[in-house]
């Protein structure tokens, strides 16, 4: 059969109703439909149909629709109809409607990546904010943004493997929006219960997994090729940035992943690393159009792709909420007398061999230093570990090499036998006193359960001597101490220890950690005492251990320590000098500049240890060092490529001239025939829409508790397991935000960490169930009829009617909710329906007093319709006037930077000869004109609204 059908329509096909999406043409003439089920049980599925293969397929005309008696007390399902018809309306502006409402204490600076993406006509963005500031929590509020616009249906998120627990609990907890882990088993698991060709990523919607689980498996990538979210989230992004010349598997997966989806959101607090084409790759993930020459680029070419603040620029609106400046404090101990003879062997040793072709920052020598300051049983390790290397290489040698091989060994063996004085007398180690005396003196620790410590340090054996150490020094109990590295711990134990501690009830009271705690990870909840038992030489490294106490959320003032060991040879002591420069550039940066990367201008943590270790051989003083770090953060650190970046431009677009009123302003309210969501889910509760007897509804304390029915634990069965009670457990919900934070502490201390109280807002999957039970009341093109007794003259019919116009990738772009209002059987006007609302207090209660005449009203259908088109063309020829601006607009810049790029192509052309060369030019020319076509056309297809409206006469009033 053949009809005239446009995106945005709605037809009705196979005995279910579907919303079209596109039509087009195959290449023998033949109509496809492209279209997502609207009906309940197919909500959300899409599917393709071919016009010629359907024996019925309708297109469903507002004018039949069939007016119907709602015999409900109070006309309470009609209201709820009429609600549930309001919750699929999508907000057609970039206001924010949910995201200042999540279950947190939502500060000013969050909202802004939030709004700066919903004006963006893609939302592709890097959230790039520091260590501590909240970047899961301002991703959570963007997503729930786009659900609430129904672009957030599925969604992947892929981060490493230690922090997926965390990130999932922090979108359900504060956001209700439900992340499936996915494991290879649980990959395998799902294959062997679906069809066999079936993509398993088509299994959830919403699905979290490590990118080192999809980057292992080749069917992974297969899978991926014929996938399709709306929104892909990854986390720690600079994990898979281009380095150099090597492209790693992560970099081409996240390359993969990056052309899947419209919706892109890189999260990372260390997004560069001093290297622009290493960042241009991350910016090409989210716009290839936007930079010409990797090499050479600026703010004004990737403004809008990314934020990227500080707390020196957020610092006002975390002080209003309380998050207290941390107290950081160095702490000095002067060397034992047998540390002094260690200092003094390690001044005079000559490693011929050992150090002989060895480059600047590499030399052995620095490394056994190294590992002194962390402690003489790390030194003693690293010398250990190099004697038996040399003992091997000493009987395959002669000559000079093995005279080389023994002055080493000789070299070591006295360093090995001055430490072990200090090994055998704990006493001798000065620091560790110091620590001793720090914690039982300067903090007058008592081991209280929600004044636990972090030790972190960077050294494996160190680590080792300071959990068995402390134990019987502190008089702690043998669950009161734990640990987490990265040798020998998989990632489900590391998680299993970070969970601990943040249990009130455990045991646990110190935690000991090395660098592989440092990144993510949150320890702030019963701890805000951090001590540096040794100090990494990267300001990054320092930077990413404070933030594991110092972040948002912290309630108690972050005390930090590090422990440093002075000495009495000035040659020895210029070290601890220059670490000395090197944590008061850190506290600079903090207050002034914001990234302390800035002062080594190399943005990765091995090139600043390796930077830092130079200078201190070549015997750079501290006063040298510190004007050459100056130096640095003028130019802008590496070549001075980033200078503008860590330049935060918060204010310059978020605050808009200063206004501190611009946040309110940009937010907006949904439209509602209710108070809350609280009230309307006790309204459908309350109804005969759906049958829970076993419920208790609170409304003082704004608490509902309810079994769920088959209908719900199914929709559950599709969620985390931990999300659904068990059998004998009642589902708990509140909308009280603070009932909800308190709940996630105390969930802190229960096993797993989910909350048994769950946040009941717009995305509860309670609220989105009851949505289409209302929804599908009442039956198929079916409109309810409420009689009121007050504010419409007897002889007054209103006719409700929603309307939008789709573009032509079939998402509504304009629509509109308009009251049709008749005198007797004449058109009056039309007002806007939240007019009506307010006009007529439809929130309230109506008396229904029994059957209402609907026979008269049948001829006004069509023209409500028709004055609805109307309206809405109206609507329409306004809005795509100001859309073809900014398609105009959109062309002109992108021909800008199809020149721009088919230049930068030219120049390289000519600076290089031969008919290869020419060839991978041609190649690449035509890889320029598809990129551009290929966007170009997703504007102009996105901006270009289609001819035909969709409307629904939702419901009539009236007198």
């Amino acid at each position: 059969m053949t009809i005239e059908v446009a995106p945005g329509a709605r037809i009705l096909c196979r005995d279910a109703e579907w919303l079209v999406k596109s039509v087009s043409l195959t290449s023998d003439g033949d109509k496809v439909i492209e279209a997502v089920g609207v009906s309940e049980f197919l909500r959300g599925k899409r599917v393709q149909f071919l016009e010629e293969l359907e024996e019925q397929l309708d297109i469903l005309q507002p004018e039949e629709t069939r007016l119907v008696q709602d015999p409900s007390p109070n006309y309470s399902n009609a209201l709820l109809f009429v609600e549930a018809n309001l919750k699929q309306v999508i907000p057609q502006d970039d206001k924010i409607y949910i995201a200042n409402r999540g279950a947190m204490d939502t500060l000013k600076y969050q909202l802004y990546p939030t709004s700066l993406a919903l004006k963006m006509p893609r939302q592709r963005i890097l959230i790039a904010d520091a260590v501590g500031l909240g970047k899961t929590l301002e991703c959570g509020m963007l997503v729930s943004e786009l659900i609430l616009r129904e672009r957030g249906r599925r969604i992947l998120v892929v981060t490493t493997k230690s922090m997926i627990s965390q990130f999932q609990k922090e979108f359900w907890l504060r956001f209700t929006i439900p992340l499936v882990p996915l494991d290879s088993f649980e990959i395998q698991r799902i294959k062997s219960i679906i069809p066999t060709n079936y993509n398993p990523f088509f299994f959830y919607d919403r699905t979290i997994i490590s990118i080192d689980t999809l980057k292992q498996d080749r069917e992974y990538s297969r899978f991926l090729d014929h996938s399709h979210w709306d929104i892909i989230i990854i986390d720690e992004a600079h994990n898979v940035a281009e380095r150099g010349n090597n492209v790693s598997k992560r970099s081409k997966l996240a390359d993969k992943l990056s052309i899947l989806s419209d919706t892109l959101i890189l999260l990372s607090a260390t997004p560069h690393d001093g290297k622009s084409e290493s960042f241009a790759s991350l910016m090409n993930m989210l716009d290839p159009t936007a930079i010409a020459n990797e090499s050479e680029y600026t703010k004004d070419d990737i403004r809008n792709l990314y934020v990227r603040r500080f707390k020196k620029d957020v610092w006002q609106d975390l002080r209003e909420n309380m998050l207290p400046e941390p107290n950081i404090k160095q702490v000095e101990s002067m060397a034992s007398r047998e540390e002094e003879r260690v200092f003094e062997v390690l001044n005079n040793l000559r490693l011929v061999g050992i150090d002989k072709n060895q480059k600047a920052g590499h030399l052995f020598k620095t490394t056994l230093l190294k590992s002194f300051l962390s402690s003489p049983q790390a030194c003693k390790k690293t010398v250990d570990n190099r004697l038996r290397l040399l003992e091997k290489k000493r009987e395959q040698l002669q000559g000079v090499s093995l005279s080389e091989v023994m002055e080493d060994i000789g070299e070591l063996t006295v360093l090995a036998g001055c430490l072990d004085p200090i090994l055998q007398d704990v006493s001798k180690f000065s620091k560790y006193q110091e620590l001793l005396r720090l914690i039982k003196e300067d903090f007058n620790w008592q081991g209280d359960s929600n004044d636990r410590l972090v030790i972190f340090t960077s050294r494996l054996e160190t680590l080792n001597f300071l959990c068995e150490q402390l134990a019987g020094d502190l008089r702690l109990g043998k669950d009161a101490i734990c640990y987490l590295k990265g040798e020998g711990m998989t990632d489900m134990e590391q998680m299993k220890v970070v969970e601990k501690f943040g249990q009130e009830d455990d045991p646990v009271r110190v935690l000991v950690a090395t660098e592989v705690a440092a990144e993510g990870i949150n320890l702030h909840y019963l701890s805000h005492r951090l001590i540096h038992f040794d100090i990494p030489w990267s300001l990054m490294t320092v930077q990413q251990r404070n933030g594991r106490v110092d972040r948002y959320g912290q309630r108690q003032r972050p005390e930090i320590r590090y422990l440093i060991t002075r000495c009495s040879l000035p040659e020895m002591d210029e070290s601890n000098r220059i670490i000395k420069v090197l944590l008061k550039k850190n506290d600079q940066a903090i207050k002034n500049i914001g990234d302390p990367s800035i002062f080594l201008g190399k943005y990765d943590a091995n090139q600043e240890d390796d930077y830092v270790s130079s200078h201190i051989e070549m015997g750079t003083s501290a006063e040298r060092f510190e004007e050459i770090l100056d130096g640095n953060a003028k130019k802008g650190g590496d070549l001075g490529i980033f200078s503008w970046m860590d330049e935060s431009h918060f204010d310059e677009v978020f605050s808009e001239d200063d206004n501190p009123e611009f946040v309110g302003e940009s937010t907006g309210t949904i439209l509602s025939l209710f108070n809350s969501t609280f009230d309307f889910v006790v309204s459908a509760l309350e109804s005969n829409i759906v049958n829970i007897p076993n419920r208790q509804i609170n409304d003082k304390s704004r608490f509902i508790e309810l079994e769920m029915p088959e209908e719900l634990k199914k929709r559950y069965e599709r969620l985390p397991r931990e999300l659904a009670p068990d059998n004998k457990t009642l589902l708990f919900l509140t909308d009280d935000r603070q009932v909800i934070m308190n709940e996630i502490a105390i969930a802190r201390n229960q096993k797993g960490g989910w909350n048994k109280k769950q946040y009941l807002w717009e995305l509860h999957p309670l609220v989105e169930w009851l949505k289409d039970r209302c929804l599908f009341h009442f039956p198929r093109h079916q409109a309810p009829v409420i009689q009121l007794h007050y504010g419409v003259d007897a002889d007054e019919s209103i006719f409700i009617c929603f309307g939008s116009f789709s573009n032509r990738r079939g998402y509504p772009i304009i629509n509109c909710q308009v009251s049709v209002i008749f005198k007797g059987n004449k058109f009056s006007r039309i007002e806007v329906f939240a007019e009506t609302v307010k006009r007529l207090r439809l929130g309230e209660k109506i008396s229904n007093t029994g059957s209402v005449e609907l026979e008269s009203l049948l001829p006004l259908r069509e023209e409500a319709i028709k004055r609805t088109k109307r309206y809405l063309s109206k609507m329409r020829q306004e809005e795509q006037e100001k859309l073809n601006v900014k398609l105009g607009e959109e062309k002109r810049r992108l021909e800008g930077l199809r020149d721009n790029h088919l230049n930068q192509l030219q120049l390289w052309l000519e600076k290089t000869e031969g008919e290869k060369i020419k060839q991978q030019g041609e190649k690449r020319r035509g890889e320029i004109d598809k990129m551009f076509e290929s966007y170009e056309e997703w504007v102009k297809s996105s901006m270009t609204t289609e001819s035909e409206p969709y409307i629904k006469l939702v419901a009539v009033l009236r007198g």
